[in-house]
């Protein structure tokens, strides 16, 4: 099946749409490799950043997997429930129990932050400033700006390029998102998240190690204080995750 064109107009929404009706009209199977980037590019006639932030709103829902290295491939049908089941069971874990993470979380991510200023590629760095974007875009609803939220942090880790590292966010997933949840205020606060997450991305973006750490320990030092709050039955005020 050949995907036609995308007019100039709600790109981003229509590369969603389009590609969503190759894999439910196409023969595509969940766990079915999807055509590569270039080529979509060159099919749909979009540029690489437009197509790439359809990319992650589809990745956000479930709807495909993409696999660094390897390709987009379709997601579970059952993906998005699974998120959902997610969410319901980082409800369930407590502020209490996310505290004993959180420095765990800390050592990774100021650690992560700064090798990520040394080491991000022009491409890591368009996709960092795209998660970057979503995290607080206004059209972007709470509990997916918080999955946005996780994956702006996932990426820092993911750019240093160690397994290690990569496999221990991946455990504790549900605490971070956990953390995430009981800590970010609904309707969210922008312009504290803005502001934060700005930091860490400009730092990156520049290359500086030192305002990458200082950046990250910022942010955290405000994450630690908000799972605090929450562990005391106080409501958060302005954290982000």
């Amino acid at each position: 099946m050949k995907l036609q064109p995308i007019p100039r107009t709600s790109l981003v929404d229509m590369v969603v749409e389009r590609i969503r009706a190759l894999i439910d009209q196409g023969p595509y199977e969940a766990g079915d490799r999807l055509p590569g980037e270039l080529e979509l590019v060159e099919q749909l006639q979009v540029s690489r950043p437009v197509l790439r932030e359809a990319i992650s709103r589809m990745e956000s829902v479930g709807l495909i997997n993409v696999r660094r290295g390897q390709g987009m491939y379709v997601g579970d049908r059952g993906s998005l429930r699974g998120c959902v089941q997610l969410v319901r069971s980082a409800m369930a874990i407590s502020p209490k129990d996310v505290n004993q993470f959180i420095e765990l979380r800390v050592a990774i991510e100021v650690h992560a932050a700064r090798r990520a200023a040394e080491l991000a590629t022009p491409a890591d760095l368009e996709e960092l400033e795209m998660l970057y974007r979503q995290i607080d875009d206004e059209d972007v609803e709470h509990l997916e700006a918080i999955r946005y939220d996780f994956r702006f942090h996932r990426k820092i880790v993911d750019i240093v390029g160690s397994e290690v590292m990569s496999n221990v966010m991946a455990v504790i997933h549900e605490f971070i998102m956990a953390g995430m949840i009981h800590t970010t205020p609904n309707p969210r606060n922008r312009v504290g998240s803005r502001a934060s997450h700005g930091a860490i991305l400009k730092a990156i973006q520049a290359g500086d190690p030192d305002a990458a750490e200082t950046a990250m320990r910022s942010h955290m030092k405000v994450v630690r204080s908000a799972l605090h709050d929450a562990a005391q039955g106080r409501k958060p005020k302005r954290a982000e995750a």
